[in-house]
């Protein structure tokens, strides 16, 4: 079996949706959380010649946030 093309959280940057995520990829599918198109599944042979790498950091996540919110309490 050939090694993926991407490792998981590797970023990328493609032609239409932009910057994103891979979130898995293997020899059939790649799955990739784009910052301002969600996640969608792309067949590898077709995506994988049409993704750049990117170096920038991975995106915090936007739920994060919120968690923050509710681990502090509550001041009364």
């Amino acid at each position: 079996m050939a090694k993926p093309a991407f490792a998981s959280g590797a970023q990328v940057e493609h032609g239409k949706f932009g910057l994103g995520s891979v979130m898995s990829c293997n020899e059939e599918y790649t799955v990739i959380k784009f910052d301002d198109h969600g996640e969608k599944k792309f067949v590898s042979s077709i995506v994988i010649p049409n993704l750049k790498k990117s170096d920038r950091q991975p995106p915090a996540e936007k739920r994060a946030s919120r968690s923050r919110k509710k681990a502090t309490p509550a001041s009364a």
